[in-house]
């Protein structure tokens, strides 16, 4: 059996899968503070203990944690130096030299993870062709080295001036390091950014090493824990672009693990996407914290290579530390289930991005929050069942939930409380129909050609309003929506990427020296999933380049048809670039030599293939339940309430109406026709 568990900032949710019948069972629990493995060791016990199983049954399990994005903003990594070249110590601090708000007079910018004594520059010079101008100068590492030591310091960053051309004194730093330093750990940026762009290959590298120490430990522990359990399989991580990858390559490159939990949401839309012949679909995922939007498109994951941790303001480009990456391109505003709710300087309601997660969580649940929040005002307009929250095992407080809306948000408006509570639930559709679209159109894409997937806890309980704003044709509610992040990772491959910048234009390129790096950059991520347990025969290549057009700053992605190169690719790669270029911009530019800057070798092992099925927890024998009351914005409506384990496929039910199951709740509205597939979708058309 395989097993999927996933850290969010409310709920820990687990999947377990029993792939020879396409079995799965579904846990939900609250995420602990400040120790997250006993969330981890809680839901799993709940969950083997509520159907029967063991941990021993489990060969894998594959993991999904926010443990390297929060030590980053919370600062809470290791005390970390910075190698690079004599000459180059403040690279950090100068940046791109770009304000992200031109008219904010108390702008803030990102500080450095490293302070200014912790960088040191060392003698040697290496040119943009990989030639070298000064040897390396072992001697002034080591004392270098001495000196860091002493002061505390625990993790090293090393960034040599184009080391992405030519590792080796990167290379001879960390052997020094392993054989007379080996307490101190340490990453190399030619491993783990090997392409131009000083500044961001240097934050990345410091980015890596700042939580390397946290990351070894929390896994090495985890690891344990489970262990202590009976499991006695293999652990996988997923990183932030959809892929599994090894503890030991999590260890390495922690970095890579940034955006880990959403990406397995979108991992899930592309499984479902394809289950049920849907090449182009919205991924929304709204949980406690955070809501998110995905694009897939012809079946894929819309990957980007820019990415920022760390913002200094949360949803403003430039105002974080940069890391280029691989991570799915998603939007994110921060509204979730326990996004406080407040009335601003300027009497106007807002939602966010503050968040009251597990501890104290929504007034609601009666944990000592006193806050309102988006959980509060959907149980008071009767959306969420106080009875029935994770289906019965988490009793909600109704009144604690009107007290929080009355005092915080209905009193200082003058309005009631159900007006307030449907004024929250409405603006946070609103931001996140409104963040979709924009998102959606910069792509030069349409939102009406895109059914959505809606999932997260929170997530069905908003899709409906949500999907009815983007006119999307139709809203999707796979089985087991509430935890369907922890299934994506289910669904993903264990998948290395190889990088290399080798910058030419196309008539320029030397093709066999091209083949060759590809061909070595090839062995190397099969040496990867070998490792992993992967037969070669059940592992795929793909080859991608940074192109632009020669001139430009900036660079898109392109995927190249087949794995072997040479001149005669050259049309079929300019024809592969000036779709994508057209796809963005609208047009294409004629006269102008095209310019590859960084390649890209993905090796994948196979992709999980089952026809999923949800193990019944109904305790109802109909479908329908009874009716409740519930506020649809003008008033309160007798509202058929039913159990979603009871649905039969191509049963078909109007709405309003709401349906329920242990880890979400479904929002049916009025010009919503609701039906269920042959494998527990829901499927809703939108009149």
């Amino acid at each position: 059996m395989k097993l999927g568990i996933d850290i969010g900032g409310t709920f820990t949710d687990l999947v377990l899968l029993e792939p020879s019948s396409g079995q799965l069972f579904f846990g939900k629990t609250l995420t602990t503070y400040p120790d997250p493995t006993l969330g981890i060791l809680n839901g799993l016990k709940e969950l083997m203990s509520l159907h029967g199983k063991s941990v021993a049954e489990v060969n894998t399990i594959i993991h999904g944690t926010t443990l390297v994005t929060n030590a980053i903003i919370e600062r809470k990594g290791a005390l970390t130096a910075l190698l690079t070249t004599a000459g180059f110590e403040d690279v950090l601090e100068i940046g791109r030299e770009m304000r992200y708000d031109i008219y904010d007079i108390f702008i803030r910018m990102p500080s450095p993870l490293v302070p200014a004594a912790l960088r040191k520059g060392i003698k040697e010079r290496v040119d943009a062709s990989g030639r070298i101008l000064d040897s390396l100068n072992e001697v002034e590492v080591i004392e270098t080295l001495k000196a860091l030591v002493k002061k505390g310091v625990r993790a090293v960053a090393i960034s040599l001036l184009h080391s992405y051309a030519n590792p080796s004194h990167e290379k001879k730093i960390g052997k020094i390091i392993r054989s007379q330093f080996p307490t101190l750990s340490f990453s190399l940026s030619s491993e783990i950014m090997p392409e131009i762009r000083e500044y961001e290959r240097t934050s990345a590298t410091v980015m890596n090493a700042y939580v390397q120490p946290l990351t070894g430990h929390y896994l090495s522990q985890l690891k344990a824990i489970l262990f202590d359990t009976g499991f006695k399989g293999q652990l996988h991580i997923m990183n932030s672009a959809g892929r599994l990858t090894t503890v030991q390559g999590a260890c390495k490159a922690p970095i890579q693990l940034l955006e880990s939990g959403p990406a397995g949401g979108t991992m899930a839309g592309v499984f479902y996407g394809e289950l049920l012949k849907k090449k182009n679909l919205l991924a929304f995922d709204m949980g406690g914290t955070t809501a998110k939007a995905s694009i897939i498109r012809n079946g894929q994951p819309e990957i980007t290579n820019h990415f920022e941790a760390a913002r200094e303001k949360r949803f403003k480009k430039g105002s974080g530390l940069p890391v280029r990456i691989p991570v799915i391109d998603m939007i994110e505003i921060g509204a979730g289930g326990g996004s406080i709710t407040s009335v601003n300087h300027l009497g106007l309601l807002t939602v966010g991005p503050k968040s009251a997660a597990s501890e104290p969580g929504p007034a609601c649940y009666n944990r000592g929050g006193e806050l309102p929040t988006v959980t509060d005002a959907d149980l008071v307009l009767g959306f969420l069942n106080e009875s029935y929250f994770l289906g019965g095992t988490m009793q909600l407080k109704r009144e604690k939930a009107r007290a929080a809306i009355k005092k915080h948000i209905a009193s200082p408006l003058g309005i009631s409380i159900e007006e307030a509570a449907w004024g929250i639930h409405r603006l946070v559709n609103d931001n996140m129909a409104n963040a979709a679209r924009v998102h959606i159109i910069e792509k030069g894409l349409d939102p009406r050609l895109f059914s959505m997937m809606a999932f997260g806890g929170a997530g069905p309980v908003h899709a409906y309003h949500v999907a009815q704003q983007l006119n999307a044709p139709q809203l999707i509610i796979p089985a087991g929506a509430g935890v369907l992040s922890a299934m994506g990772f289910l669904v993903s491959p264990i998948a290395t990427e190889e990088i290399t910048s080798y910058i030419s234009t196309l008539q320029q390129i030397n093709w066999t020296h091209l083949q060759k790096k590809l061909d070595g950059m090839n062995k190397k991520g099969r040496q990867f999933l070998k490792k992993a347990g992967i037969p070669n025969t059940r592992m795929s290549m793909k080859v991608l380049a940074d192109m632009r057009y020669a001139g430009q700053g900036h660079e898109i992605s392109v995927s190249l048809p087949g794995i072997k190169l040479s001149e005669a690719s050259i049309p079929t790669i300019t024809r592969a670039f000036k779709e994508e270029y057209r796809l963005r911009y609208g047009r294409d530019m004629e006269g102008i030599p095209i310019e590859a800057v960084t390649w890209r070798v993905l090796v994948s092992g196979p992709l999980t293939t089952l026809h999923p099925k949800q193990s019944v927890v109904g305790k109802h024998t109909l479908p329908l339940k009874g009716k409740r009351k519930v506020f649809w914005g003008k008033k309160y409506v007798d509202t058929p309430i039913y159990d979603r384990y009871l649905l039969k496929p191509g049963q078909r039910i109007q709405g309003p109406c709401i349906i329920e199951e242990f880890e979400s709740t479904t929002i049916v509205g009025e010009k919503g026709i609701v039906s269920c597939d042959k494998y527990n979708n829901l499927i809703m058309e939108l009149l």
